[in-house]
C-alpha cells in the first residue's frame, strides 16, 4: 500500500518520529484501506441502511393511517438525502484517517502514527505487548488488534478508531483494515516471538475467504 503524505516532511522516516536506533531494522509498513475503514470503522454502509429503513417505516406508517401513495414516498425526498450526505461525511473521515495513518512493524517495536487533525506516534515495544489477534475480512483486508500490559495502558479516544471495537475498560491499539492481515499476522508473530522474519511488502491483493478471527501471538 502506498501512500503520498507531503504534509508529513518533518519525519526522517515515515511514519516515525525519528531514525530507527542502530540494529533496528524496518519490517513492514502499511496503512488502513480507506474503502474497509469507512465500512468496518466509520459504518457507512450501516447509516445508509439506517435512512433507508427509517424512509421505508415512514412510508408503511402514512399508508397505515390512510394516507395516499404521494404522501407515502415524501420521507423518501429528504430522509434518504440525509443519509447520504451522512454517508459520504463518513467516507470522507475514513479517507483522511487512513491517508494520515501509518503504521510501522520494526524487529522491535510497532510504531502507530494516527491522528487528522493532530497527529500523534504511539511506540509500542515487544515487550509492552502480551499478545495479538487477527480479524479477516471477505477482502483479505483485516485488523490486528494488540493486548497491552496494564501500565501501558492508552486512552481508547486517543486510539480511535484504531482501537479494537467496544474495548473501553483496556483498549487495545489496533492495525485497522489492513491488507494482507493474515501475512501482517504472521510477520508480526514471528517478531512478538524473537525470530528473524523477512521485511514485508503491503500490497492489495484479491479477495479471500469470509471473515473469522484467530489468535497470532500470546
Amino acid at each position: 500500500m502506498s501512500e503520498n503524505h507531503d504534509d508529513f516532511d518533518f519525519e526522517p522516516v515515515r511514519g516515525l518520529p525519528q531514525l530507527l536506533p542502530k540494529g533496528e531494522r524496518m519490517l513492514w509498513q502499511g496503512a488502513p484501506r480507506w474503502q474497509d475503514l469507512a465500512v468496518h470503522a466509520f459504518h457507512a454502509r450501516k447509516v445508509i441502511w439506517y435512512f433507508a429503513g427509517l424512509t421505508m417505516l415512514a412510508g408503511v406508517l402514512r399508508l397505515a393511517e390512510g394516507e395516499s401513495f404521494a404522501s407515502a414516498i415524501r420521507p423518501f425526498q429528504w430522509l434518504m438525502p440525509m443519509g447520504l450526505v451522512a454517508a459520504v461525511l463518513l467516507v470522507g473521515l475514513a479517507y483522511l484517517s487512513a491517508r494520515t495513518t501509518v503504521y510501522t512493524i520494526t524487529s522491535k517495536r510497532l510504531v502507530m502514527r494516527v491522528g487528522m487533525a493532530l497527529p500523534v506516534s504511539i511506540n509500542l515495544p515487544f515487550n509492552q505487548i502480551d499478545g495479538a489477534s487477527v480479524r479477516l475480512f471477505a477482502n483479505g483486508s483485516g485488523d490486528i488488534p494488540l493486548k497491552v500490559t496494564a501500565k501501558e495502558r492508552i486512552a481508547y479516544l486517543v486510539l480511535w478508531p484504531h482501537a479494537r471495537p467496544f474495548h473501553f475498560t483496556h483498549p487495545q491499539p489496533t492495525l485497522r483494515c489492513v491488507a494482507r492481515a493474515d501475512d501482517v499476522a504472521g510477520l508480526l508473530a514471528a517478531a512478538l516471538a524473537g525470530a528473524a522474519p523477512q521485511p514485508l511488502q503491503a500490497e492489495a491483493v484479491p479477495g479471500r475467504a469470509a471473515s473469522n478471527s484467530q489468535p497470532v501471538a500470546a
